[in-house]
């Protein structure tokens, strides 16, 4: 019993090391490397006090832990390093397209003077320990870096929803979600989504945000809790069941953020709402045809795009199966250019959920990144492990090189990323956020 514990446990230990710059180990990312590598060494140091002789196969799975955790490393340095070193066009034209998170302002210093990202999310930990007049001087620092370097402005995005899902609060006023305004009559929920707009229109503007990841427009649905659905819970997100109520206090609401000068994001296309399961861990398909879906879920989408343009539309990691059951729709080329581009006529920044998102990762992200810039969609974001973005535009930059990449819808991208509002020759005076 004793040896098959050790067995399990240098199994274990090899595994989680050659996993160390995985995404569900971003919490104890910093110490996981040498407290795993120690551990290895003392399984060694224990096996060579009983003898290598008795068990060598288990010295050498003993001796692996700390190889393949200095080895995960030394490939995740060698690939930073690598894309740091980029300075070909290609580069900058690829790194416009990545938002990115991050937890140390010098993570994305170099990375924003070398014009290799387009844009930077900021959550919680950001903020862990300071002030938001410091995130705010934070982000204006980045913003200076980009101006000294004559690049545009970062896009500098966070989720402000109101409610559960109120990343910067309480450094910033916690206000309600505009799910709580549903049940007003309409006059009164139209003028009231768009007060609460305008106030986490301003809540972000002053301290640098320049995109809110709200509204939620995906449709309630009355079904029992999933005990599994840690992080998406759209039941106490969602507006409504009501896709015309949605419609209008989406709307309502996004109006009152691009008011308080912060462009709003319509989410999670194709609607999460009709998911079976919480998409940053599982897989989901929605499986109802596509003529019920452009009745409802898909309804309040093109209501909010259509009333305003300058909204972002955020693609979800849900599959539908009558338009693409073979990929996610963050990803999927026959929904980004064949529903949204093509059908709906939208134009506007098409932004991805967060790629680092399991049914993405383990897809296989260089893949999907590739899709996804194939697909039609401008910014990819990468918020809970900002470190991703390395290997992505390794990725991206790879398939660039081989011709992998539509240069069509490439170039059409750009020209939607530049022309947003967020690009173009930066004040000096803008960058300085006060």
């Amino acid at each position: 019993m004793r040896a098959f514990a050790w067995w399990v446990g240098g199994l274990l230990l090899a595994l989680a090391g050659a996993n160390i710059h995985d995404p569900y180990l971003t919490p104890v990312k910093g110490w996981s490397l040498p407290l795993i590598a120690a551990a290895g060494l003392g399984g060694l140091l224990v096996q060579w006090r009983r003898g290598f002789g008795r068990r060598p196969m288990l010295a050498l799975l003993w001796l692996a832990v700390p190889l393949c955790t200095v080895g995960a490393e030394a490939v995740f340095q060698i690939r930073k390093a690598h894309v740091l070193a980029m300075q070909e066009p290609l580069a900058v034209e690829l790194g416009q397209h990545f938002i990115v998170g991050y937890r140390r302002v010098e993570d994305v210093e170099v990375l924003a003077a070398r014009g290799l990202i387009g844009g930077i999310f900021v959550s919680r930990h950001n903020l862990a320990g300071r002030s938001a007049e410091e995130l705010r001087d934070e982000i204006g620092h980045l913003q200076e870096i980009r101006w000294r370097a004559g690049l545009p402005p970062l896009v500098v995005a966070a989720d402000q929803e109101g409610g559960i899902v109120s990343r910067l609060s309480p450094w910033l006023p916690h206000r309600p979600a505009p799910a709580a305004l549903a049940g007003l009559p309409s006059d009164e929920r139209r003028a009231a989504a768009r007060a609460l707009g305008q106030a986490h229109g301003r809540d972000l503007q002053s301290v640098g945000v320049t995109v809110n990841l709200a509204p939620v427009l995906d449709l309630r649905r009355d079904r029992p809790p999933d005990p599994l659905d840690f992080h998406s819970l759209i039941a106490q997100r969602a507006i409504s069941d009501d896709p015309e109520v949605v419609a209008e206090v989406a709307s309502a609401y996004a109006r009152g953020v691009a008011d308080g000068g912060v462009r709003p994001t319509a989410k999670h296309f194709p609607g999460l709402g009709r998911a079976q399961s919480d998409t940053h861990h599982f897989r989901a398909v929605i499986g109802e045809p596509r003529e019920v879906l452009e009745a409802t879920d898909w309804l309040p989408f093109r209501r909010v795009l259509a009333g305003d343009p300058q909204t972002l539309l955020m693609v979800g990691h849900a599959i539908v199966a009558a338009v693409d059951p073979d990929r996610p729709a963050s990803h999927s080329r026959r929904l980004i250019k064949g529903v949204i581009r093509r059908d709906w006529g939208f134009d506007g920044l098409i932004v991805t959920d967060d790629m680092v998102m399991t049914p993405v990762y383990q897809y296989g992200l260089c893949r999907a990144v590739v899709e996804a810039l194939n697909a039609g969609v401008d910014l990819l974001l990468f918020a809970l492990d900002g470190s991703q973005f390395y290997r992505a535009m390794s990725c991206a930059m790879d398939a660039g090189k081989h011709g992998r990449l539509d240069q069509a819808m490439l170039t059409a991208s750009d020209s939607r990323v530049q022309g947003s509002g967020q690009s173009g020759p930066m004040n000096r005076d803008l960058a300085l956020v006060r």
